[in-house]
């Protein structure tokens, strides 16, 4: 298989790995969107493991924040408990053991927070970063904003939830590509992003 060049920005299932950050109980009712975002994070998780794409959770302070919410239907993984405002620490033993790791694809909360900080520790170590932008968000719409303007003048790669999604099958001759096809069949819901975007080209362009 060959390299994919970093300026690309191109992802490979075995390559990859989904990070899902912090979507807890406590959250619920101060986030931007909540149901939104946590339904288009649970679509990345159901691709991820349809294409054997390593998942890894977290959550911050749990015991005064909560639980990771059901509907994200993370069944089977185990959330890592935290306090920093990044998951880098929190996963940096996983991060080390897996050498052929080039992109990490991520979603949850909050934007100006702990996405904006895996996001830099991540690049700062080499890896390309996806923000999945219609799973991504904040208390403040214009923290989110000014958020993913900071991430992508960072390095980062800005993609919708959908266009991941296809990137990593690859081809409708994929032997998952039907079972992945029901997943997108439906457009993402909506999570106010093209409000967000309106007559902001400097971050699109």
């Amino acid at each position: 298989m060959a390299a994919a060049r970093p300026s690309l920005g191109r992802v490979l299932p075995g390559s990859s790995i989904l990070f899902l950050c912090d979507m807890q109980e406590k959250f619920r009712h101060n986030i931007a969107y909540f149901p939104q975002i946590v339904s288009v994070a649970a679509r990345m998780l159901r691709v991820a493991r349809l294409l054997e794409v390593p998942v890894m959770l977290t959550e911050q302070y749990p015991q005064g924040l909560g639980p990771t919410v059901p509907e994200l239907g993370a069944e089977g993984l185990q959330p890592l408990a935290k306090t920093c405002f990044s998951m880098v620490p929190a996963l940096q033993q996983e991060l080390d053991s897996r050498p052929q790791l080039r992109s990490v694809l991520l979603c949850g909360i909050e934007a100006q927070a702990c996405i904006l900080n895996t996001t830099l520790d991540l690049l700062d170590r080499g890896l390309q970063v996806h923000v999945v932008v219609d799973a991504c968000s904040s208390r403040s719409q214009v923290d989110r904003l000014v958020a993913l303007a900071r991430m992508r003048q960072s390095g980062a790669f800005l993609s919708t939830s959908e266009g991941l999604i296809l990137q990593l099958v690859g081809d409708a001759a994929h032997p998952q590509f039907k079972e992945i096809q029901k997943l997108i069949k439906e457009p993402a819901p909506d999570s106010g992003l093209l409000g967000l975007f309106q007559g902001q080209k400097s971050l699109l362009h």
